[in-house]
């Protein structure tokens, strides 16, 4: 293997939507970079693009919601993986709820859960958003939708 990517190529990761609101804005994106980072206390934390509208309005948030879709969610994954917020309002063309700290949570995922925000991490083109979960909620069962599965989608904030 001459570098990484023997590696990386191999993950498959589960596909989450991330929102935020701040300052009178609402924002969310399809995340690949998501994981559980502490057992006790439980925490959780998500990477978002620099290049992406939801960095922007999740850096002056005080809470995040993290959804799980299903993989015959595709048509949600879509929007918030392939539109840009800086062009379309994502949250005019589905179901959603003000959860804890004003964060929107998404009437239609698999699960979600709401974190507050405890720390930020650069990590080079993306941030981590540590989250401490305050609030959560099941709907949809079936098998998540994972990398693999959104592979197709062209990215509405490209990786320049």
């Amino acid at each position: 293997m001459t570098d990484p990517d023997g590696f990386f190529d191999r993950l498959d990761p589960d596909m989450c939507v991330v929102t935020a609101a701040a300052a009178g804005e609402r924002a969310g994106c399809l995340v690949g970079f998501a994981s559980q980072c502490s057992m006790r206390p439980r925490r959780f934390v998500v990477w978002l693009s620099k290049a992406n509208r939801t960095y922007r309005v999740a850096r002056a948030a005080h809470c995040l919601a993290v959804h799980l879709l299903t993989r015959e969610q595709r048509g949600l994954a879509e929007l918030f993986g392939e539109e840009t917020g800086d062009e379309v309002d994502k949250f005019a063309r589905v179901p959603w709820h003000e959860g804890h700290g004003g964060a929107p949570v998404l009437a239609d995922a698999a699960a979600w859960f709401v974190g507050t925000v405890l720390h930020r991490t650069d990590g080079g083109d993306h941030v981590g958003f540590v989250l401490d979960p305050v609030q959560w909620g099941e709907g949809h069962g079936g098998p998540l939708l994972r990398l693999s599965d959104a592979l197709p989608m062209e990215a509405g904030h490209p990786v320049e």
